[in-house]
């Protein structure tokens, strides 16, 4: 049941004002067609985000909620349908690859235009790859098998790799393989695109943001898609935390889509014919990251005892609405790589009490802090849940919901004791591979990135990389591979898998088009979309 508390008054309060402020700004849902001067105004989408909708404007850096902010920005060369297994063609127009899998060509769009004005060639192909893989941040490392890039011809560009690898699948990811102008690159510092300058090829470019907060997009008049029929002018993606404030929003007609709404509420806006409610499949799950540096998380039968105090079955009927399947390993159900037959932890608090007294703790006795993110109702109720159960076997788990930069701040601390124990977070893929998961999240690094577990295992590194080196090959030995990884990181332990997702969208009855990608989570492709 949702909760509430004497701050509902406080949060009544900012709805309405900010339902007055929306409608006088032009910024809600609603098109207002002509102003008192007999101009037309602007169609404008608004897309009421539960969380901040960018924390990095660098399309070749960007690994966090800005994907669904870049992807209507910047373009790839590529577009992956799960749902069909195809891959469609965005900047590029075909691809073949050598018989060996280690040279992939692939043809470029004419006459695209980037915002700059500069038109799209396979330079700017090149420049584009070759960036991202020189910086070496977020995603980049989907581009490990690229040796060499070499331009063909102005519309034609040669992918060398160092080991077959599925390109295509690669090329369709939503992080790091976007294609921005080489002179952008070449005639600015390199922080010009952090700093809020772009220069992609999407249907809308930037018209101001406040970083953390909102973005406020503007159609690109040369498009090269055009734009005839119906599609929006504007597009405003805004964070609004309180899933009150979203749901009276989209209800009112002043936003048009949201998600991550607390599921009794999804429930009663089924029967609301305002109002649309989208249940699709999902790649995105629920993991819960124990700090493997700091005592007693060092301890795997620690880890493993917590692993069975989690109660599965009571968060995915009350954190989730039924909206969700326990997970086995980090895979989700539907992708390739997942593992049916995994060995799964099943809520058992005798089980967990007893490695707990082989760990050195037989009557529990430890103080745990666990974050999640604010404004996440399943992540709070998950959280609460799985306090309850560690209460009865000793353990004080505190909770503290906080923003995610705030989480993430906290978590990548160089002292493993200033960190939180646990940490809850939800993955989803950079392209369409178990890689991204596998790699991402537990593979041994340097420097740190998304295995907030710090965990390492040299033989899971071993097979995972294997793993991808098979994949432009026979992708039935990889996905044995990927397999092999998993069942030592379930013996392990790094982290709970909690679940794996459905998808909820509301939206506006009003607004059309809209199709979800579960490889590219939270995106809305806005120029698909318009108002009845």
């Amino acid at each position: 049941m949702k909760l509430y508390s004497k701050r509902s008054r406080i949060v009544m309060t900012v709805i309405l004002v900010m339902l007055v402020t929306l409608a006088a700004s032009g910024c809600g849902g609603r098109d207002v067609g002509q102003n008192d001067a007999g101009e037309v105004q602007p169609k404008i989408a608004f897309y009421a985000f539960n969380s901040e909708p960018i924390l990095d404007w660098d399309p070749s850096v960007e690994y966090s909620n800005g994907i669904v902010v870049l992807n209507n920005v910047y373009e790839t060369l590529l577009r992956y349908e799960p749902l069909s297994k195809e891959v469609i063609p965005v900047l590029a127009t075909e691809y073949t690859k050598s018989d060996d899998g280690l040279t992939w060509t692939f043809k470029i769009r004419e006459g695209v235009k980037f915002h700059n004005g500069d038109d799209l060639t396979a330079e700017d192909v090149k420049a584009s790859i070759d960036r991202t893989i020189a910086l070496g941040q977020g995603a980049a490392f989907v581009w490990d098998p690229v040796e060499e890039i070499v331009i063909k011809d102005d519309y034609t560009v040669d992918f060398k790799l160092k080991y077959p690898a599925p390109l295509d699948l690669i090329a369709s990811s939503g992080y790091a393989a976007f294609i921005m102008s080489s002179e952008a690159i070449e005639s600015n510092p390199e922080d010009w695109f952090s700093q809020g300058n772009v220069a992609g090829t999407g249907p809308y470019t930037l018209q101001s943001f406040k970083m953390g907060d909102e973005v406020v997009l503007t159609k690109f008049e040369d498009y090269w898609k055009g734009w005839e029929g119906e599609h929006f002018d504007k597009v405003v993606i805004k964070k609004i935390p309180e899933t009150a404030s979203r749901r009276q929003l989209v209800e009112k007609g002043e936003a048009d889509v949201t998600m991550e709404l607390p599921y009794e509420d999804i429930e009663a806006l089924k029967g609301n014919p305002s109002v649309n409610v989208m249940e699709v499949p999902s790649f995105q799950n629920l993991m819960v990251f124990f700090n493997t540096e700091k005592a007693p998380l060092d301890n795997k039968l620690v880890r493993q005892a917590l692993s069975y105090a989690f109660p599965y079955g009571d968060v995915v009927e009350y954190a989730m609405g039924g909206y969700a399947v326990q997970g086995k390993g980090p895979i989700p159900v539907g992708h390739w790589g997942h593992g049916d037959d995994l060995f799964q932890y099943q809520h058992d608090l005798d089980k967990a009490r007893e490695l707990l007294a082989r760990a050195g703790y037989p009557d529990g006795g430890l103080e745990l802090l666990l974050t999640y993110m604010a404004g996440d109702e399943a992540e709070k109720k998950a959280a609460e849940l799985f306090k309850a159960e560690l209460a009865k076997i000793g353990i004080n788990l505190e909770i503290r919901s906080m923003p995610w930069e705030s989480q993430w701040e906290l978590s990548r601390n160089p002292d493993p004791q200033k960190r939180q124990d646990l940490l809850i977070m939800y993955w989803w893929p950079d392209y369409a591979s178990p890689y991204s998961w596998l790699y991402s999240l537990y593979h041994s690094e340097e420097e740190i990135l998304f295995n907030l577990s710090y965990w390492s295992n040299a033989e899971f590194d071993r097979l995972i990389d294997q793993g991808n080196e098979m994949s432009g090959i026979d992708i039935e030995e990889a996905e044995n591979l990927y397999i092999q990884a998993q069942e030592i990181l379930v013996e392990e332990a790094p982290s709970i898998f909690a679940y794996d997702k459905k998808y909820v969208w509301v939206t506006n009855s009003s607004f059309k088009g809209f199709k979800s990608n579960p490889i590219y989570p939270n995106v809305v492709f806005f120029y698909d979309t318009y108002r009845e």
